[in-house]
């Protein structure tokens, strides 16, 4: 979630139902672990260790994104406490996940547990997103049925619900694919490349700063999370290969 733009909806105070779908998403995803960890109590640490490394990913790569954007303003520390980015929850708490593997001596994949939880987490905070008013598509020369207007009255590609979109079918597939067997240990890996060659394309049309060139750095966090799906998953058919 990124702060609204200037003279739309204040960046700071957070709405209640924001903060409300943010930690339904948080404590659906607890009540998951939960069960799990009733098994093996390893992974409640592995998801504390997700949660931990989520936030601080999101919150890096929204100041390397626009964070920096927010010097100056008389609400600077709000804006900066609000902002933060999909990308760097995915990419912080995967990076967290390993390590918190390896500090525990868990030797089994936890991926195939996420693909269903990160999406449906997602689904729950692009919701927040919309009613918020915030992580706007570009202004339109003129309105269409699939435009959306912002709180100036300014419509706008429908970013967000286009996004939540992607979500919603990205959790049907992931669930079909689960119960089908398909791809076991590398569900989330193939939700992480999805998700990052959507978001690169997606990042044309939303209203983000561009930080190199055409790109935002939003884009350049999306080819990094697709990569890393990409290469996690080669890395488990590699290693599914060497064990046959």
């Amino acid at each position: 979630m990124n702060p609204p733009i200037p003279g739309a909806i204040p960046a700071s105070p957070q709405p209640p139902y924001y903060t409300g779908l943010l930690l339904a998403g948080i404590a659906l995803s607890l009540v998951f672990w939960v069960r799990l960890a009733r098994r093996d109590r390893r992974l409640l640490w592995i998801w504390l260790a997700a949660l931990l490394g989520a936030f601080v990913g999101a919150k890096a790569v929204y100041l390397l994104s626009e964070g920096w954007r927010d010097w100056g303003h008389p609400d600077t520390w709000q804006r900066l406490a609000a902002g933060k980015s999909v990308l760097g929850a995915l990419l912080g708490g995967y990076a967290a996940v390993e390590l918190a593997k390896k500090q525990v001596g868990y030797p089994d994949a936890t991926g195939d547990r996420f693909a269903l939880v990160v999406p449906l987490s997602l689904i729950l905070g692009r919701l927040g997103c919309w009613l918020n008013g915030c992580c706007l598509g570009r202004a339109c020369d003129s309105r269409h049925w699939w435009t959306l207007q912002d709180a100036q009255g300014v419509p706008r590609w429908p970013a967000v619900p286009v996004e939540l979109g992607f979500n919603v079918v990205a959790l049907l597939v992931l669930a079909f694919l689960r119960r089908q067997g398909r791809f076991p240990g590398n569900l989330f890996h193939l939700y992480l490349i999805a998700y990052g060659l959507f978001r690169f394309a997606h990042e044309w049309v939303r209203d983000t700063p561009r930080l190199l060139g055409p790109f935002s750095g939003y884009a350049l966090a999306a080819l990094a999370v697709a990569a890393l799906g990409a290469m996690g998953f080669w890395q488990r058919r590699k290693a599914e290969g060497a064990c046959e």
